[in-house]
């Protein structure tokens, strides 16, 4: 992405990081995009930081892509591959750190059930990387989002909890080696 300054085409309903507010951008805004990650834009204006959804990219002068419009899968009565959850979770991004939330560690367990009435539940229990992290809600909601996207899911559960303690000894090598601690 060579010019990161972009006017906006239309109004936009975007989070403000990090407390997690809706606020509208309005057509005619410039805004300057820091990260695009998972499918979402982080952009900044003169009074902050934002998170635009991967839906809204055309309002960004960009193009909308298919993985960032939320379809629900294919009805199916086949379990749902618990790798494909996973590799849907590794494209959920905290606004601020350009590292999935899998490989932030932020993850504590990820486990699929089948449903009484058909289909299959994913239930998630995850974490943040601050208590006063106001983007929580935002970045859960984008998980669930992302696994109902999975075929034979018919119900996701994304549940945020504080036990334990999250830490930098939870990341991954691999989230490690990308944000310079290794």
């Amino acid at each position: 992405m060579q010019n990161r300054d972009r006017t906006l085409s239309r109004d936009v309903v975007a989070h403000q990081i990090p407390s997690g507010d809706k606020h509208t951008l309005t057509s005619g805004e410039t805004v300057m995009i820091h990260q695009v990650l998972g499918g979402s834009y982080t952009v900044q204006t003169g009074y902050g930081l934002f998170r635009i959804n991967g839906a809204d990219a055309d309002a960004l002068g960009e193009e909308v892509q298919a993985a960032t419009v939320a379809t629900p899968a294919a009805a199916t009565d086949a379990p749902p591959e618990s790798e494909a959850v996973w590799d849907q979770l590794r494209q959920v991004f905290d606004p601020e750190i350009p590292v999935n939330i899998v490989d932030l560690g932020l993850i504590y367990s990820m486990d699929i059930s089948q449903r009484d009435d058909g289909g299959h539940k994913v239930d998630v229990a995850m974490t943040l990387t601050a208590p006063g992290c106001g983007m929580g809600p935002v970045i859960a909601e984008d998980a669930k989002s992302k696994i109902l996207l999975v075929p034979g899911v018919a119900a996701a559960d994304v549940r945020i909890t504080w036990e334990p303690p999250w830490n930098q000894s939870m990341i991954s090598e691999e989230g490690k080696m990308k944000l310079g601690l290794i």
